[in-house]
Parts: structure tokens; C-alpha cells; sequence
């Protein structure tokens, strides 16, 4: 990686410095013409419309012979093909700001790359702000960022009072949510949930063993990734949980007005119930540095060599994962859709394809789903920005597909091209930059 690490980093600014030229946002307006539109208000498809693109917003949509196209506008052929919004990773990691920088606008692009064009990052760490500025101007080509400050965990925080003042400080630094890690105490979650709610900012990710899910819910954390601190609640390691105490549980998540972000492929790898040979071959590995896929092979055989491992107790965890999954969504719960990438076999954007299609085995239609990760965020983050649906005023952020995702979510796949807040990016200049991403780490294995 760091041999290679010069020539990738020239590689990628030559090819961004290209997508600018042909696609920025200010250049010239854009029209998608004969397109059918999933607007993702409903499930419906407007078939034959023309959506035009304005600097960094969508100006018009409407019947392809009724909506004009303005004068001198990039055309864009939309017949046979299907447009709807820009996808979210509602729980992504964004490298520090100690990383080569090839590897850092590498994972920005991978997403982008796979129709992510929002991202919330959920590791933060000190001066990601400077990368979050420059990555939400279009200085670099990148999802929109919204970050967490680095996180609240039993080793960042040392009491109450100190919990309490990291919140003050990072509201006051800007960050967009505060994390929570495992190993707080209660009352050091307690006073960091207090503290989020005074100054007015929103607070998210595991539950302490100590605070629990119940509690977890009493304080209103917004969201709760990985489904974390359910099924130990439901004692779920060691069989089929109680149906009762199932519906108990998603009444309360509801009712809390909670979000859930499930990440169930990849807690299928951290439970060691995935297949390792299978892991391994993925085809998208080939755009991360050799020595972090060969770490990530390493902690594979530790986690299931350890004495510790215990296969049918992970199998339950797995099997009552997908039985919460559909009982939260049938229960009214809402969703976020989220794979954490990059981590252990989740690579950024290509994970995303992986999680729709465990979740639609969980029972969630493919226009549940897409909500999931489209018109979902953009209700998550409304106090910030307009986007989430292919309506006038919203952000311009859309994925061109060949063939409809409402009839089977793994069409996501097909893509003829990904516009991030404006800027349009054509499939083929997408396959040409993942493809100098994997020639670059091609002398490295």
C-alpha cells in the first residue's frame, strides 16, 4: 500500500480532476430525458419523465413532453432506464486524517462508486472536520458527510463530569452526532444523554452492557446501530426468544420514536458464523490494501479458533438477528440502511449491495428496503438538508439504473451512472477509476 501509495494518489487526483471538468455541478445544467422516476414517495414508478438538474439541485421534474429542457444542457438518455435517489450508509467509517491520503479519497470514491451519496460517519476522529468541509464542498469527490466526534467510550471517559464536558465540547467543535461505545457506565451514559439533550445535539451507536436496551430507549438515544443490546435483553445466545417479550420490545423501540441501523452482514463475520473462503472471495476486496484484507482474514481465525467461540451459540444470535429485523420492521420500527464499511469484509459501497438482500430475506419488500436508505435519511437529517427524494428542491443526488430496483433490490447493482450533489458521474468513468484503485494495489499482495 504506502509503495504504491504516491502513484494511486496521482492516479485519482487526474481522474477526479477529469470528473470535474466533465460533471461539476456548476458547469451546465443536466437532464435526464424519457427517464422512469422512482420518486420514493410512494411506491410508484413515473415512467417516461424528464428531471433536470440545476447547480446542486433537482429544478424540475415532469412528463418528458411537457418539462423543457433548458438551453445548452447535458442530455442525459434516460429511456429503458430507472432513476431514483442517491443511496445512504448510515453507518460508515471515514479514515483519520493520519491515513495515506490515496487510501482516504479511495473509500470516499467506493462509495460514491456504488450510488452513496450521503454518508454518516460513526468513528470519528480529531481534524475529520477539515475532510468533511472539503468533502461537502466538492473539493473532493465524496458522499455528503455528516461525522461523529470521536467516541464515548469506557476508555475516553473517566466519569460523569467528564462525560458531560466532552459533550459540550464537541457540540461546540461542530460535529453532527456524539457515538456511543460499549464499556460506559449508566451514569456516565446518563450524563452524557442529558447533556446531548440540553445543548441539542443527537446521540447514537451501541448500548453499554450496564445501561441496557430498555434504559437505552428511556433516554432516547436516536439511533441504535447493530441492533446492539437486543438480543442479550432477549437472551437470544441461547435459543428462540419469547414472542411476547419480542413484541414487548419493538413496542418500546417504536414508541421510543428510536431508529434502528441492523448491519446484519457483517455481524454475521463478527460472530464467526460466515463462511471464511467465501469472505475472501469477494471480488471488491480487490479495491482494499492487501494487508488490511489479510488483517481481517487474521482476526477471522483468531475469533472462531478461540476457545471462547461457541458455533451454536453464534448460529442463535445470527437465526434471532433476522427474527428481530422482521419483527421491528413489521412492528412500525424505523429503519436506516447501514453495513459498516469499511470493516471486516465490508467494503465500502459493494457492502451495501450484500445488506439489501439479507434484508430482504428478513420479509422486507424491495421498496421497503430502498426506503430504508433513501427517504428514511432524508427524514433523519430534515434540520439539515433537503434530499431522499426525487422531487424540485431536493439535493441532486441520484442513481441511473438499467433495470428496475422495485422488482428485485439486487438491480441496484446495474448502474449506468451516480450523481452526487450535482455532479454526474458515468459508469464508465466509474469502472475506469476502480480499476486503476485495483491495479494500484495489485503489486501489494
Amino acid at each position: 500500500m504506502l509503495r504504491n501509495g504516491v502513484f494511486m494518489f496521482m492516479c485519482l487526483t487526474l481522474v477526479a480532476g477529469l470528473f470535474a471538468r466533465s460533471g461539476a455541478a456548476q458547469d451546465r445544467p443536466i437532464a435526464f430525458v424519457g427517464v422512469n422516476v422512482l420518486p420514493m414517495d410512494a411506491e410508484r414508478v413515473l415512467e417516461g419523465y424528464t428531471v433536470v438538474v440545476e447547480g446542486e439541485r433537482i429544478a424540475a421534474v415532469g412528463p418528458q413532453a411537457t418539462t423543457a429542457v433548458p438551453e445548452g444542457a447535458l442530455r442525459i438518455d434516460g429511456a429503458g432506464r430507472y432513476l431514483m435517489p442517491g443511496l445512504a450508509e448510515m453507518h460508515g467509517h471515514i479514515p483519520p486524517p493520519t491515513a495515506d491520503p490515496a487510501y482516504v479519497e479511495n473509500v470516499l470514491f467506493l462509495y460514491v462508486a456504488n450510488g452513496i451519496t450521503t454518508v454518516r460517519g460513526m468513528l470519528g476522529h480529531e481534524g475529520q472536520l477539515d475532510l468533511r468541509a472539503r468533502a461537502n464542498r466538492g473539493d473532493v469527490l465524496a458522499p455528503t458527510l455528516y461525522l461523529a466526534g470521536p467516541g464515548f467510550s469506557g476508555q475516553a471517559v473517566d466519569s460523569p463530569e467528564h462525560a458531560a464536558a466532552m459533550v459540550r465540547r464537541q457540540k461546540a467543535e461542530g460535529w453532527d452526532l456524539l457515538k456511543i461505545f460499549p464499556g460506559l457506565s449508566r451514569e456516565e451514559y446518563d450524563a452524557v444523554a442529558r447533556t446531548a439533550h440540553t445543548v441539542g445535539i443527537r446521540f447514537a451507536g451501541h448500548v453499554p452492557a450496564d445501561v441496557g436496551v430498555l434504559h437505552a430507549l428511556e433516554m432516547k438515544q436516536e439511533t441504535i446501530d447493530h441492533i446492539d443490546g437486543y438480543i442479550e435483553h432477549l437472551g437470544g445466545q441461547a435459543g428462540p426468544v419469547d414472542e411476547a417479550a419480542l413484541a414487548d420490545l419493538v413496542y418500546r423501540t417504536r414508541e421510543a420514536g428510536t431508529w434502528i441501523v441492523p448491519t446484519m452482514v457483517l455481524w454475521e463475520t463478527l460472530q464467526g458464523t460466515a463462511d471464511l473462503e467465501a469472505l475472501r472471495a469477494f471480488e471488491e476486496l480487490r479495491y482494499m490494501p492487501p494487508d488490511l484484507v489479510a488483517s481481517w482474514t487474521r482476526s477471522f481465525e483468531q475469533r472462531v479458533g478461540s476457545d471462547r467461540f461457541d458455533p451454536v451459540a453464534a448460529r442463535h444470535v445470527i437465526d434471532n438477528r433476522m427474527r428481530l429485523l422482521r419483527a421491528l420492521h413489521e412492528g412500525g420500527v424505523r429503519i436506516l440502511l447501514g453495513t459498516d464499511a469499511p470493516q471486516q469484509f465490508s467494503v465500502p459501497g459493494f457492502s451495501l449491495h450484500r445488506e439489501v438482500v439479507r434484508m430482504a430475506e428478513a420479509g422486507m419488500s424491495p421498496y421497503e428496503i430502498l426506503v430504508t436508505g433513501t427517504r428514511n435519511v432524508g427524514e433523519y437529517f430534515r434540520d439539515r438538508d433537503a434530499f431522499g427524494l426525487v422531487v424540485p428542491g431536493m439535493r441532486a443526488d441520484l442513481v441511473l439504473l438499467e433495470a428496475n430496483p422495485l422488482e428485485d433490490v439486487r438491480h441496484l447493482r446495474r448502474r449506468a451512472g451516480v450523481m452526487v450533489r450535482g455532479r454526474w458521474l458515468p459508469e464508465s468513468a466509474i469502472q475506469e477509476r476502480l480499476a486503476q484503485i485495483a491495479a494500484s494495489y495489485a503489486g501489494d499482495g
